[in-house]
């Protein structure tokens, strides 16, 4: 029988070692020939026996005498180290396979180990984050010198980033400014530049901004899409198994309403993804107000002629407003004046002059009569 050597990478089975020398099924592991009688076949021997009759009953594997026991195990410790010693390399490649063998579990049993495999690194990694789902809004007032040119500029800087311009609405004030208000769409990732650059475009008067995320209602409308779709096809499946016409009509009228609400949860998802990929912004364009001049400036003759001109020209308007009223009843007077000057008088029937006293002259008797009393006074 040889003797068994423990595995020392702890494994469970045992390797026999061999000694060196010629291998002889007479001896045992220490060398010595035990006596037996010939032509019997050498067997184990597990019965008890008493050498003494007043002695205890030993039960033995071999049949040796207990005071050689000391020497024997020294023995044995010897054949060992020699056996050992002299099959080492065996001994050591089969040591080194079972460590092998053991030492990949070991290593895949600890997280983020050297020895793991890419795929155990993957199954440690942390989750992907979701995506966050904003709706972002604004609104801009911005005063500026030229209305139509700023406008232009808006619209060239969104179509620029990739937007469109929505909604326009131009007015002009009580006092004759030009006042333009535009609904404008960009990219979400443009939208803080083409903020930064409407306000550029002139004075800066009101600014604000809006951010909501819908990020909850995007995932539950997406889940319930999916649903949804889910549904119309198990009613599909069924229509296509049903064989009874009421069965059929039935399943119709229940196709029909779950796509119905199918189309109307795409309709939400599509106006979702639109505001939250293309920001709003409102932006309103005004005209800078004129600078008008103090109330304590002194005027001049500059400002007098300015003055006596826009009254000339006002009144030169105002005269022409008048002259271009009159002018039409001018017209059908003077005609009216022609036609009886030219066709009715000339018509009318004369009318003869009445016959007058003739003239009587003065009597000569009166200057003679004043002659002679002026001489009566000489």
């Amino acid at each position: 029988m040889s003797p068994s050597v423990s595995d020392p990478t702890g494994g469970a089975a045992a390797r026999p070692v061999t000694c060196p020398g010629p291998a002889s099924p007479d001896r045992d592991l220490f060398g010595t020939v035990p006596r037996r009688p010939a032509g019997r076949s050498p067997r184990r021997r597990n019965d008890s026996r008493t050498d003494d009759p007043g002695g205890p009953v030993r039960t033995s594997s071999f049949p040796r005498p207990l005071p050689a026991l000391p020497a024997l195990l020294l023995a044995g410790a010897l054949a060992l180290t020699g056996c050992t010693s002299g099959g080492g390399d065996s001994g050591a490649d089969s040591a080194g396979g079972a460590a092998k063998e053991a030492a990949p579990p070991a290593a895949d049993d600890r997280p983020g180990a050297a020895g793991g495999d890419a795929s155990g690194a993957g199954a440690t990694a942390p989750p992907k984050a979701a995506a966050t789902h904003v709706i972002r809004t604004a609104s801009l007032t911005v005063q500026v010198e030229d209305v139509p040119k700023a406008l232009d500029e808006a619209r060239t800087t969104v179509e620029n980033a990739g937007g469109y311009v929505g909604d326009e609405d131009t007015s002009r004030d009580e006092d004759g400014r030009e006042r333009t208000r535009l609904e404008l769409r960009v990219p979400v990732d443009a939208y803080q530049d083409v903020l930064d650059g409407l306000e550029g475009a002139g004075k800066l008067l009101h600014r604000g901004a809006k951010a909501e995320d819908v990020t909850d209602q995007v995932v539950d409308v997406e889940s319930r899409v999916k649903s949804q779709r889910a549904s119309v096809a198990r009613v599909r499946e069924l229509m296509d198994r049903a064989t009874k016409l009421s069965d059929v009509v039935t399943l119709e009228g229940e196709l029909s309403s779950r796509q119905t609400e199918l189309e109307a949860l795409l309709a939400q998802q599509a106006s979702l993804k639109d505001r939250t990929s293309l920001a709003t912004i409102a932006l309103s364009l005004s005209e800078t107000p004129v600078d008008e001049a103090a109330e304590d400036d002194d005027p001049g003759f500059t400002d007098a002629l300015a003055g006596g001109w826009d009254a000339f020209v006002t009144m030169l308007r105002w005269l022409a407003v008048a002259l271009g009223a009159v002018l039409p009843f001018a017209v059908v007077a003077a005609l009216l004046v022609l036609v009886w000057l030219r066709v009715v008088r000339p018509r009318l029937p004369r009318r003869t002059a009445p016959a007058t006293a003739p003239a009587q002259s003065p009597s000569p008797a009166v200057p003679a009569a004043r002659g002679e009393e002026s001489g009566a006074r000489d």
